[in-house]
């Protein structure tokens, strides 16, 4: 039975994407050059990642690149966003480049052209160079000048042929997660750090912003892509509001703020002052950060909901892995609950309103700012059936509800310009190691082999005709 539904048709310039990132695809951990990153070190540790998974071979896509961009064709993608592993290129994280790093992503930005597909690139998306790490991470100062210094290579060797550039991906997650949770790499466990680590990604945006602009084409843009939270509070009592306000300092504020408005929210200094003192804030890193963007990038999965701490609240739901640390630091007042609704393997609630929201939110905090959702996407128990075929339709439905939210935006007047589909092909997963399956390809572990998903076929008939198709019971 077809559902039958008004046609939903994006505009005729809509970039249909897919998203991915190095060490979650790539493999060849340790060909032409590459030396461990972070996530080398913390998926090789003993206990750190379901089944004890690394991405060492991941989906082998570093020799196998030119079929999975034909792939992109067939399914009728005109865009493709990827990220940069950093000690591919500077595997110290300092220094000069290494070429044959290099080459290959040139060599992946050919394909994709040849092919008619819009390279995005992602400068970081969380690989640090464990090098640097070891001398002291995003908690040092330092690091974030030698981001801006790998960015300027990155912008001189693709910086003709490539228009859309990334900053950061998640910065809350490489900071909160990294430092304050510990269940990312590096698996550090300090709240003071991690705030101050959030600062030294923000420096690093701004820096590489500016060093991106010294070396490419006026006609490229410069973005960063954040997971800001859809925050809701459980009620409009004032203890709920202020935890509600809490969260929302530490998810969002921290990063548009610097990054949008040229400053920290007041409320989230005040509620870290027993933490930290912010002296890692020094004169001119805000105006330093406050560089003008020419895009922002949204990723979306789930909203949350919260309220004040009491005695009766039951464990923590804020999914962010397991642990028995809190990835929200000054916030052990602030309860999250599950949020009512049907869930995906990773215990998420569906909810295609919270994009909406969050989309409307950021058209009002940076008006006439172009947002792109750079990732978006469902991870379900995807098997293949006995001839071999992957059907998922748990993923369209979610497709067709989070796609139909960015089209109300759009006619709500929000300038959102394209979607990057999480992801495009199963891969891993970080913590979670490879028990958890995002993509719109289904990849069997053993052989390699890709299979496109039904979501991925329905995906292409959009990306081909700019209209959502019909969902299928």
């Amino acid at each position: 039975m077809t559902e039958s539904v008004t046609p939903v048709t994006f505009p005729p310039a809509f970039l249909w994407g897919a998203a991915t990132s190095a060490y979650q695809i790539e493999g060849a951990v340790r060909e032409d050059g590459r030396t461990p990153s972070i996530w080398d070190t913390f998926s090789h540790t003993p206990g750190k990642t379901a089944g004890g998974d690394t991405g060492d071979i991941a989906v082998d896509h570093y020799h196998r690149y030119r079929d999975d961009v034909a792939m992109m064709a067939d399914l009728s993608l005109n865009a493709y966003r990827f990220s940069v592993s950093w000690s591919r290129v500077q595997p110290t994280g300092r220094g000069p480049a290494v070429q044959r790093g290099l080459d290959f992503y040139r060599r992946l930005v050919d394909e994709l052209l040849a092919k008619g597909i819009k390279p995005a690139i992602t400068l970081y998306h969380w690989d640090l160079p464990q090098e640097l790490e070891d001398a002291g991470g995003w908690t040092e100062r330092d690091t974030a000048f030698r981001f801006a210094e790998y960015a300027g290579i990155m912008g001189e060797a693709l910086g003709d042929r490539v228009e859309q550039w990334i900053t950061l991906n998640e910065p809350w997650c490489s900071a909160f997660l990294g430092y304050c949770s510990g269940v990312h790499a590096p698996g550090r466990t300090d709240q003071a750090a991690a705030l101050r680590a959030a600062h030294h990604l923000n420096l690093a945006h701004g820096l590489s912003a500016s060093a991106l602009r010294a070396v490419m084409p006026a006609r490229n843009t410069v973005a960063v892509s954040l997971n800001s939270s859809v925050v809701r509070t459980v009620s409009q009592d004032p203890a709920d509001l202020a935890a509600a306000r809490k969260i929302d300092d530490l998810a969002n504020g921290i990063f548009h703020g610097p990054m949008l408005h040229g400053a920290y929210p007041e409320t989230l200094l005040e509620a870290t002052s027993s933490i930290t003192d912010w002296s890692c804030v020094q004169p001119g890193d805000l105006e330093t950060i406050h560089q003008p963007l020419d895009a922002l990038g949204l990723n979306y999965y789930t909203p949350a909901l919260v309220s004040a701490a009491s005695d009766t609240d039951g464990p923590r739901a804020d999914g962010h892995g397991e642990s028995s640390y809190s990835p929200w630091p000054g916030a052990d007042d602030v309860t999250f609950h599950q949020t009512p609704g049907d869930r995906t393997e990773m215990g998420w609630t569906i909810d295609p309103t919270g994009l909406h929201e969050l989309i409307m939110r950021y058209n009002r905090e940076a008006p006439g700012l172009p947002l792109y959702v750079t990732e978006n996407g469902a991870a379900y128990d995807d098997k293949p059936d006995a001839e071999g075929r992957v059907h998922d339709p748990e993923r369209i439905a979610y497709l067709h509800g989070h796609l139909s939210a960015v089209r109300r935006a759009i006619a709500d007047g929000a300038d959102v310009r394209g979607y990057y589909l999480w992801s495009l092909m199963d891969n891993f997963e970080w913590a979670y190691g490879y028990e958890k399956r995002f993509g719109a390809v289904y990849v069997d572990y053993t052989t390699l082999a890709r299979t496109p998903k039904s979501s991925a076929l329905w995906y292409a008939g959009a990306a081909r005709t700019g209209e959502l198709p019909p969902v299928q019971d």
